[in-house]
C-alpha cells in the first residue's frame, strides 16, 4: 500500500509535470513504481514519510564505490546531499544521485526549497528526469527509455513496470 502522503506527492507531480510537457503523458503509477522500488515509499530501513514529507531518518545509498557490482561515481557534490566526500551515494524516497539532483532538482512543495529528501520534490525531480528529451512514458519505447535512463538494469525496469501495473490495476478495479 503506499501511503497516502507518498500518494499525495506522486499525483501532484503529474499533474505538473504535464501542465509544463503535456507530451510526456506520465503517469503517478510510474513515480510511484519507482517510489516502491527505490525506496518502498520512503519506508526504506524504517524510515517514515512525517507530516511535511520529509523522510526521517534519510535515506542514504551504499557507497558507488565500483565494489559488489555497483558502478564507480567519485563525489559530485563535496559530500552536501549524501554525506560522502569521496564517493557518490544516492539519496532521498526517489533516490537521486547528487548529479543528477543537481540537474534536475526541483522544489514540488513549494518552500522555495529544492530537497531530495522531501517527497514533493523528489517526485517532482522524478517527473522531470523521466521526461526530458522530449520522451513520451505513455508509449513503450519512451516508457522504457525513461526508466532505463533512471536506472540502467533491465531487472530494476521490470520491478518498476510491475508495481506500476498492480497500482493501474488497483485504481480501475471496481
Amino acid at each position: 500500500m503506499i501511503p497516502a502522503r507518498a500518494l499525495q506527492a506522486y499525483a501532484a507531480a503529474e499533474l505538473a509535470q504535464r501542465a509544463a510537457g503535456p507530451g510526456c503523458r506520465l503517469s503517478w503509477t510510474t513515480l510511484a513504481g519507482i517510489g516502491r522500488v527505490e525506496s518502498d515509499h520512503g519506508r526504506f530501513g524504517g524510515a517514515a514519510l512525517d507530516a511535511d514529507g520529509v523522510v526521517r531518518p534519510r535515506i542514504i545509498g551504499v557507497p558507488l564505490d565500483g565494489s559488489d557490482g555497483v558502478a564507480e561515481i567519485r563525489d559530485t557534490d563535496g559530500g552536501r546531499l549524501d554525506g560522502d566526500s569521496v564517493y557518490d551515494r544516492a539519496v532521498g524516497p526517489m533516490q537521486f544521485l547528487p548529479a543528477t539532483w543537481a540537474r534536475y532538482g526541483a522544489d514540488g512543495n513549494g518552500d522555495g526549497i529544492a530537497d531530495p529528501h522531501q517527497i514533493d520534490d523528489a517526485a517532482r525531480a522524478a517527473a522531470a528526469y523521466l521526461c526530458a528529451e522530449g520522451r513520451d512514458i505513455a508509449s513503450g519505447e519512451g516508457w522504457w527509455d525513461g526508466v532505463l535512463t533512471y536506472n540502467r538494469s533491465v531487472n530494476y525496469a521490470r520491478l518498476v513496470w510491475a508495481a506500476a501495473d498492480r497500482y493501474a490495476a488497483a485504481t480501475t478495479t471496481p
